[in-house]
């Protein structure tokens, strides 16, 4: 048997290993692919404490913008050099298909980092008020300051890219950072480390500590050192964060679960609308946040909008993610299998049709792989609870509406509001439904177009704070007042009231 990588943690510039062990198998074939050192709450406390130190001491924060900005591309180069290892690493660690995890995984997180390493250069950290010309002439600045250490909870569905949607803003702004990795999925965020050692980063700016997520991810989220927190992932465990944030009230950005709604209408164009509907809740298997799983159709085309999205879906292949052929991969996990399987057997039980179910790949080699088909409910309505729910898998739920108050009321009618999306010829229809939906991002004829420069978050139970964008420095900046008096004139000061108030005394 081929001897497989053993990965060690990243703190404080150093490589460090661990007394534990944890094992990452691929998806798809049950395969080892590398064991990883398996840290703890010290090795979490030794992380921060790293963290904070090379903050105090400006190794980082004293940087100009344009060194800052030197350094994320240096890192974005390093990643794209191996684009083609880092792809196949991403294939083996969380069973991406090769084609989504070349385009998405790992090449959309380059060319994220190369924008926060162009933003690094054009955000303004310092900028100019009017005058203030009462009681005495001053002049006014706003200076955005880094937080100091920052701490961000990484899941297994893309892990590079969100550990870059995070690492990316709190470098460029003069921060330091301390990544966690899931369990599941720690290489490709390992092999970040890598780069950015590779590159020269100071020791202390970047630390990935992997470990159990009620023991590390829990010590993060209520370290007193750790002055802002950043977590993707559910609902649930966001809410935790939230509260083990409050007790020392540091800042926090959670990008939370999700229920999209993706409104068809009429006269929606249905080559468009048909290929889009089914890579907004195919895009990783269904393992997306932001995927469009409540397709609401208009009752008019319902009929035949499901056929044709049914004769598409038959086209789809699940196999192989190595292989450039394969359209679906493998669900993460055994345990994730099974949630997404007792969701689908619980939306017949509330009276769902199953209107179209792929199958599983039959090839012996793939045989210990987490399958789940494609799957397809109609009969559908928005209180049952496959519709409610967040399933985190290949499932899609068909609700018919009437008319354009119908569907936006069931679009909002869900405790989620992350993403929304609308299909239309009438782009202005199609706009005046996209600014009553309840929803951190709505696509108008497209789903998954996450930009780089625009901000990306949810509202609701989806999440607080943006990620992208220059809102996301915002997030990992403090803003700070100062007041440069411009008079010597004492008699006009404000003061003057109090002190010869006190004189007459």
């Amino acid at each position: 048997m081929t001897e497989r990588p053993h990965y060690r943690m990243y703190v404080d510039g150093v490589w460090r290993d661990a007394p534990e062990a944890i094992e990452v198998h691929s998806p798809a074939t049950g395969e080892l692919v590398a064991t990883v050192a398996y840290g703890d709450r010290t090795t979490a406390d030794d992380a921060v404490a790293a963290a904070k130190a090379a903050h105090e001491s400006g190794v980082w924060r004293s940087l100009t913008q344009d060194q800052r900005a030197d350094f994320l591309d240096a890192i974005a180069d390093h990643l794209a050099a191996r684009s083609d290892e880092l792809t196949a690493l991403q294939v083996l660690e969380n069973g991406a298909t090769v084609r989504g995890a070349g385009a998405f995984l790992i090449g959309y997180a380059i060319a994220n980092l190369k924008y926060f390493a162009s933003l690094a250069r054009s955000y303004e950290f310092q900028t100019s008020r009017p005058l203030i010309e009462a009681p005495t002439v001053a002049a006014g600045m706003i200076v955005r300051e880094p937080v100091g250490v920052c701490a961000g909870i990484i899941p297994w569905n893309f892990p590079l890219l969100l550990a870059v949607w995070k690492l990316g803003p709190a470098l460029a702004a003069g921060n330091t950072v301390v990544l966690k990795p899931d369990d599941q999925t720690p290489l490709t965020l390992l092999e970040l480390a890598r780069a950015a050692d590779e590159v020269g980063l100071p020791p202390g700016v970047l630390n990935v500590v992997t470990g159990p997520g009620p023991e590390v991810g829990a010590r993060l989220a209520e370290h007193p050192d750790v002055r802002k927190i950043a977590f993707t992932g559910s609902t649930e465990v966001g809410k935790f964060v939230m509260r083990a944030a409050a007790d020392n009230v540091k800042k926090v950005t959670l990008e939370l679960g999700g229920k999209g709604a993706n409104i068809v209408l009429p006269d929606a164009d249905f080559d468009l609308a048909v290929d889009g509907s089914l890579f907004a809740f195919l895009l990783m298997s269904g393992q997306a946040c932001e995927s469009g799983t409540r397709l609401l159709v208009h009752e008019s085309i319902h009929d035949e909008f499901v056929a044709r999205l049914v004769a598409r879906a038959e086209t789809l292949v699940m196999g192989d993610p190595m292989s450039p052929a394969t359209d679906l991969g493998p669900l993460v996990s055994a345990k994730q299998k099974a949630r997404v399987e007792k969701y689908i057997a619980l939306g017949q039980e509330e009276g769902c049709k199953i209107a179209f179910q792929g199958t599983v790949p039959s090839d012996p080699a793939l045989a210990e792989g987490h399958w789940v088909p494609p799957t397809i409910l109609t009969g559908a309505n928005n209180q049952m609870r496959i519709a409610r729910e967040e399933i985190f898998g290949p499932v899609l739920v068909v609700i018919p509406f009437r008319d354009d108050d119908e569907a936006v009321a069931i679009a909002n009618d869900s405790e989620y509001g992350l993403s929304a999306g609308v299909w239309s010829a009438d782009n202005g229809r199609a706009l005046a439904i996209a600014r009553r939906l309840e929803s951190g991002t709505v696509w108008i004829n497209d789903w998954h177009m996450v930009n780089a420069m625009y901000p990306f978050g949810g509202v609701k139970q989806s999440g607080l704070g943006r990620e992208l964008g220059p809102d996301a420095l915002d997030e990992y900046t403090e803003p700070k007042f100062i007041h440069i008096d411009l008079t010597n004139d004492r008699r006009k000061r404000a003061y003057a009231v109090v002190v010869s108030a006190a004189a007459d005394a």
